[in-house]
């Protein structure tokens, strides 16, 4: 097994409050994946590469082996099922909330015409358990953008999807309705590596523990 140890990272807010951590564990990507066009960068450490990749990609990427480690918010976790990961370390950032969200006047679980509610949402195997939890029969319609837009069209009653600021369900005429669960990036790592290359990800992984703990204590000082 090769002596680079290669970190799966998606583009955006996630490499953007990743690469704080990353730095206190002494990892710097040496270009902006957001300018450049390469898809495996180079850092300050030769024996550390980044691999920059699609968020639901990441998961699978790490389970198969072509990156030791990735951070991945737990929303794409939950859809990939976490088959062949480990997820050590909630990294906490890139946090929001996974909700049911809809019409001011929709009402969850009920329609007069008797028809299964009509959920829409990318996160499907998030919504089939919140729903069947409750013990509520829905009919879930999988989308992949611009869920707000279903409710308003008469596609779907309800949307389940992440929720941040809410500003863009507000712009749309659309209210949280319920509150599935709080989301954030979670450390992933391939059960492989962790044996192999036990020493590196463990070090890894202790850094960035000890990063994120002083950025909580930071917040927690600023707030």
């Amino acid at each position: 097994m090769s002596d680079t140890l290669t970190i799966a990272l998606s583009k955006g807010r996630i490499f953007e409050q990743a690469m704080p951590l990353l730095a206190a564990a002494g990892i710097r990507a040496l270009e902006d994946p957001e300018t450049s066009r390469k898809l495996i960068l180079d850092t300050n450490d030769p024996r550390v590469k980044l691999v920059i990749i699609r968020a639901s990609d990441v998961p699978t990427y790490v389970q198969y082996g072509a990156a030791d480690v990735g951070v991945a918010g737990k929303d794409v976790l939950l859809e990939h099922g976490g088959e062949g990961l480990y997820e050590p370390l909630d990294l906490r950032i890139a946090r929001c909330r996974l909700m049911v969200a809809g019409k001011p006047d929709a009402v969850i679980g009920e329609r007069r015409d008797r028809r299964r509610q009509r959920i829409a949402t990318k996160y499907v195997r998030s919504a089939e358990r919140h729903f069947a939890t409750k013990g509520q029969q829905v009919e879930i319609i999988k989308l992949y953008g611009s869920m707000e837009l279903a409710p308003l069209v008469g596609l779907a009653d309800l949307i389940v999807d992440l929720v941040e600021s809410g500003k863009t369900l507000k712009a749309n005429g659309l209210v949280p309705l319920e509150h599935i669960r709080d989301i954030s990036s979670r450390l992933v790592v391939n059960r492989a590596a962790w044996k192999m290359k036990h020493a590196r990800v463990t070090a890894l992984l202790e850094a960035l523990r000890a990063a994120v703990a002083t950025q909580q204590g930071e917040t927690a000082e600023s707030a």
